[in-house]
């Protein structure tokens, strides 16, 4: 391996530690309790060094939200080519709930935790939710596909497809904070989650079956 080589890979592992050390930061002790002389603190560096990297933590996050969303969106780009419109709602939906059952710390940041949508909003262009956006096509793209075969008729293709994100959203959000695990077992005697979930996922299924 060559001199460059090595400055380039060392520059890579440490901006893989920073963004994996504000991570757990920021889940654990709030966005606004995180500072970047605790992220350095944390991954055994100066803040000098952090500033090498990322500009403020507003940078970090926003570095975070980006890589979670392009992870969500290689996940789901296979699945496009799923031929049956239906057959592929129904695998992104499964697909988004194990990206939450597989990745939590990346769920909870991209789609539960307020503090950095808020600051996202006050210091980052449009432009920068361009992932985002590109995750939500493919559902809003495949529930126009289903409207050209007949479901959804009626209805608003952007409506439905905000609706169905909700409703999943709704059962991962519950399952990434903890809620469903208490309500499982105080209310349902069971322990079983993700059965739960998918349960509940061919119920809004059958729902959306039906608008044919």
């Amino acid at each position: 391996m060559g001199i460059q080589e090595r400055k380039t890979r060392h520059k890579e592992d440490l901006r893989r530690r920073i963004l994996e050390a504000a991570k757990k930061l920021f889940l654990t002790a709030g966005y606004e309790a995180t500072s970047i002389r605790k992220i350095a603190k944390e991954i055994e560096f100066s803040p000098t060094t952090i500033y090498l990297y990322y500009k403020d933590k507003s940078d970090i996050i926003y570095a975070l939200h980006q890589e979670g969303f392009q992870l969500l969106r290689q996940n789901f780009q296979p699945l496009m080519q799923v031929e049956s419109p239906f057959e592929r709602l129904k695998a992104l939906g499964r697909c988004y709930i194990k990206f939450a059952f597989e990745h939590p710390d990346f769920y909870e940041l991209m789609f539960v935790m307020k503090d950095p949508m808020e600051h996202l909003e006050i210091n980052c262009v449009e432009a920068s939710w361009e992932d985002g956006e590109r995750v939500f096509d493919f559902l809003l793209r495949t529930v126009r596909d289903g409207q050209d075969q007949g479901y959804f008729k009626g209805l608003d293709a952007t409506h439905v497809a905000m609706e169905a994100w909700a409703s999943v959203h709704g059962m991962c959000a519950l399952y990434v904070s903890g809620h469903l695990r208490s309500m499982m077992h105080v209310v349902f005697g069971d322990e079983d989650q993700e059965r739960m979930i998918e349960s509940a996922f061919r119920v809004l299924v059958h729902y959306l079956e039906s608008t044919k």
